[in-house]
């Protein structure tokens, strides 16, 4: 059963998703005017915004230049930042790339997608996309390497990727554009996903004793070399991103282009990517459009990847869809303002479904999360199943240095607290204390001082997810685990 746009459900005023009910819908202007007709209600085709999306392949929020990191080099996601703004509080829908990136093309939560808030699944054809909606309007359109997925088009009823055309490169892209057209592009990398080339990161010139461990790992040798290949391929990823810059600014092009800079979901190590703690679910993003948003800011206001749907629209002159649950960031990037801007963006919601069938009956690890300035509150829909996949693969999380390493000292002195945390069995609800505790290890859930805390982060995740029509939230049984994994999984691949 189709679920209900948010202009159809009854929700307290605070937690209205503020989509605009007037929204324009591809087939409706389809059916009943052309690209042209729209084009003259907006200001003039010739000062509508070029897009350019570049998404990097599980990294988390910290690891660049402007966010901190001491090692990792990514001087144009710098430079988009200090030319722009960089969100220091932006959630993905989901840890793990099929159902976040679905969240990004349509604007809506993940968990609204049907079968594609899995891994390697499908995204149905009535789920709209903004690229869809650009190109009725007029925009050249496509993508370049990972758009949408991975998962089945055809299980979809779709006959191209949901990110547009598919193009070898961003010059094909270009050079297939017909002269004036605005464009919308989706680079779409692969790195920093797994696997890794071991000793990359060290023979590029990144030094062992630079790393920041993250808590939750062990500081040895090992991680901190892993740590560095997987900073290479950000490095890589950063190259491309300013090939793509340096190629617009050639043309004159760079100053009327929405640049937007961020990453699917967190870097690929245990107790990160596929989980909802920070490493996992909170990524970088900066928004560059020297035209429109003054430079050089950092804000603060909890966003998420939703968000940037109803924002590219807006900023194009499109209404955002009614169904779309994300809010724009249209009116964060033109303030002038920095920090806290919007009270009401105090939070993110996060969801996780089948990242990858490694248990018993090919289901899920269904979870939900409310991330605040202090808290992180999550809930385990099934305490019984293994949240890492079941043991001894615990296929769940990519293959890695790390992982054999936690897993091979697991009872060694100091190395259970990191074999628990990435691989045990969890209680049906986690409250972590993040002022008093970032790395995200303590679970103060049963402590008697944080049961009024814990009651009404529950409630505004619940009122939350009924006011987005979660059909778990809803008492609507799902189906989504029976539906297939189209993806091909081994022994090998998971070990």
């Amino acid at each position: 059963m189709p679920l209900p746009s948010t202009s159809q459900l009854s929700v307290p005023a605070d937690l209205v998703v503020h989509a605009r009910p007037t929204a324009m819908r591809r087939r409706d202007f389809l059916a009943g005017s052309s690209a042209a007709t729209l084009a003259q209600c907006m200001t003039g085709a010739s000062s509508r915004p070029n897009i350019v999306i570049a998404i990097s392949d599980d990294q988390s929020f910290a690891h660049t230049g402007a966010s901190g990191d001491p090692v990792v080099r990514t001087p144009n996601f710098d430079r988009t930042a200090a030319e722009g703004v960089r969100f220091s509080h932006a959630f993905c829908s989901s840890p793990s790339c099929t159902p976040s990136r679905g969240a990004i093309l349509t604007g809506q939560d993940c968990y609204r997608l049907e079968e594609g808030v899995n891994l390697w699944s499908s995204l149905p054809a009535r789920f709209e996309t903004y690229p869809d909606l650009l190109e009725a309007a007029g925009y050249h359109v496509g993508y370049t390497r990972k758009g949408w997925g991975p998962g089945s088009l055809e299980a979809g009823g779709r006959s191209r990727n949901p990110a547009g055309p598919k193009y070898d490169d961003f010059r094909a892209f270009y050079d297939a554009m017909r002269d004036g057209a605005p464009f919308c592009f989706w680079f779409g990398s692969t790195d920093p996903h797994r696997a890794y080339k071991k000793g990359s990161g060290l023979a590029s010139g990144l030094r062992l004793e630079d790393v920041r461990v993250p808590e939750f790992l062990p500081d040895e040798p090992e991680v901190r070399s892993d740590i560095l290949d997987y900073y290479f391929e950000i490095e890589r990823f950063d190259r491309e991103l300013g090939e793509i810059l340096s190629f617009l600014e050639e043309r004159d092009q760079l100053a009327n282009t929405i640049v937007i800079v961020t990453s699917d979901n967190g870097m690929p190590f245990p107790r990160a990517k596929a989980d909802l703690y920070d490493y996992g679910s909170r990524v970088p993003l900066a928004v560059r459009w020297p035209e429109r948003i003054p430079s050089g800011r950092v804000v603060d206001d909890f966003v998420s990847l939703v968000d940037i749907a109803p924002t590219i629209l807006e900023g194009t002159g499109l209404e955002p869809s009614p169904d779309m649950t994300g809010r724009s960031l249209l009116d964060l990037l033109t303030s002038e303002q920095r920090g806290r801007i919007d009270s009401a963006r105090d939070h993110a919601i996060l969801a996780r479904e089948r990242h990858t069938p490694w248990r018993a009956g090919r289901v899920g690890y269904p979870m939900r999360a409310i991330r605040t300035d202090q808290f992180l509150y999550i809930r385990n829909l099934e305490p019984d199943r293994w949240p890492a996949g079941d043991p001894p693969i615990f296929g769940e999380v990519d293959p890695s240095p790390t992982k054999d390493l936690i897993r091979a000292r697991r009872r060694d002195p100091g190395f259970e607290r990191y074999y628990r945390a990435a691989f045990s069995k969890r209680p049906p609800e986690e409250l972590y204390d993040i002022s008093r505790a970032p790395a995200q290890m303590r679970n103060v859930a049963t402590q008697d001082s944080y049961a009024g805390v814990k009651r009404l982060l529950a409630a505004r995740l619940d009122q939350r997810l009924r006011a987005t029509a979660d059909p778990r939230a809803l008492g609507h049984p799902p189906t989504w685990e029976s539906n297939p994994h189209y993806g091909r999984l081994t022994l090998e691949d998971r070990r």
